[in-house]
């Protein structure tokens, strides 16, 4: 079995070829990834001489080196993680998240018609969703939730989700799609909440948080995702949406209240800013389909995995220390100067 993960350099996919790799060592994986501020290939330094890995540094977006690619390797599955995933940067410039997510997305499906594949796999968001009121804990995101993006982001992701099952439709495709909640864990890119809240608390500096930090987000462990998405491109049904929830449901300001706590840092860190432009109130999923379907539980309590969380990032400094400085955009040119 030979799989192309794209965006494996990147905070879900690298866990997600950690994962495969650890899981089904006679399988082939290809990570096709083109190192944008979010790619880092140090993360991928445990796996880089496994003889069953392969790194390409290549945009989705580049057709013809995405041909090339299918050309040489022959894929059995893709597993699409590539994108540009950042809420507020999208707001900032919304084009590279459409050439990204949406045309980037076309160019591998197509290469899939060409090459031929036996699943293409939609990693998505459950932002596509819009978002839910706070007053009313009793509703949840099922897969029949109709698409209402409140950000760029969103829309690009709804966007993509949209043309894979046309191109199920229209082309016969055998494709799958995910939509998962918030993700934590190992090698999570400094920029976002939990990681920023980490690495500001260790260095007592300002924790950001928007608004009054009344904002709901339900945490999945990037483990327990990784195990959702092998069992549905192995065992899903093919033009399928499945939605991969946590059923943690946390306030963002409490989530940095546990942080500081954890860490023996004062809550007078905590530093409330301006909003963010059309914010999402709350994100809850309903897991009952993937559940019923293939079995799947999220396994780790965001109590259990926020201490796991936290540890690991005491454990490597090193890693989000340099890409705080901005020397990890160096580390390609590093290990490939003299290849």
């Amino acid at each position: 079995m030979t799989i192309i993960v794209t965006g494996g350099a990147g905070f879900i996919g690298s866990n997600f070829i950690f994962h495969m790799l650890n899981k089904y060592p006679d399988y082939r994986i290809i990570c096709l990834d083109c190192l944008t501020y979010a790619g880092n290939l140090s993360t991928l330094e445990p796996v880089m001489d496994n003889p069953n890995f392969r790194f390409v540094k290549e945009s989705i977006t580049d057709r013809d080196a995405v041909y090339k690619l299918f050309e040489e390797e022959h894929p059995d599955m893709v597993v699409n993680f590539a994108a540009e995933s950042h809420v507020d940067r999208s707001i900032e410039n919304p084009e590279v998240f459409l050439d990204t997510n949406i045309k980037g997305t076309a160019v591998l499906m197509d290469a899939c018609r060409k090459y031929g594949i036996k699943r293409y796999h939609q990693v998505s968001t459950d932002e596509v969703y819009g978002d839910l009121p706070l007053d009313r804990p009793d509703l949840f995101f099922t897969e029949e939730t109709p698409i209402h993006t409140s950000s760029p982001y969103s829309s690009s992701k709804a966007g993509a989700d949209l043309l894979v099952l046309a191109y199920h439709r229209t082309y016969g495709l055998p494709v799958t799609i995910s939509r998962c909640s918030n993700n934590y864990g190992p090698y999570h890119f400094p920029e976002k909440l939990i990681p920023l809240m980490i690495a500001n608390a260790l260095n007592d500096k300002p924790l950001p948080v928007y608004g009054k930090g009344e904002n709901v987000r339900d945490w999945l462990y990037v483990e327990d995702h990784c195990r959702a998405i092998d069992l549905i491109i192995h065992n899903g049904r093919v033009g399928e949406v499945y939605n991969v929830g946590g059923h943690n449901e946390m306030k963002n300001i409490d989530i940095v209240k546990i942080i500081c706590k954890e860490l023996g840092k004062p809550e007078s860190l905590i530093t409330y800013v301006a909003d963010r432009k059309g914010h999402d109130m709350r994100y809850a999923i309903d897991p009952t389909k993937i559940h019923n379907e293939l079995g799947w539980l999220p396994e780790t309590k965001f109590a259990d995995g926020i201490k796991k969380t936290i540890q690991w990032y005491l454990d490597n400094k090193e890693w989000w220390e340099t890409i705080i400085s901005g020397e990890y955009q160096d580390y390609y040119e590093k290990m490939y100067k003299n290849r």
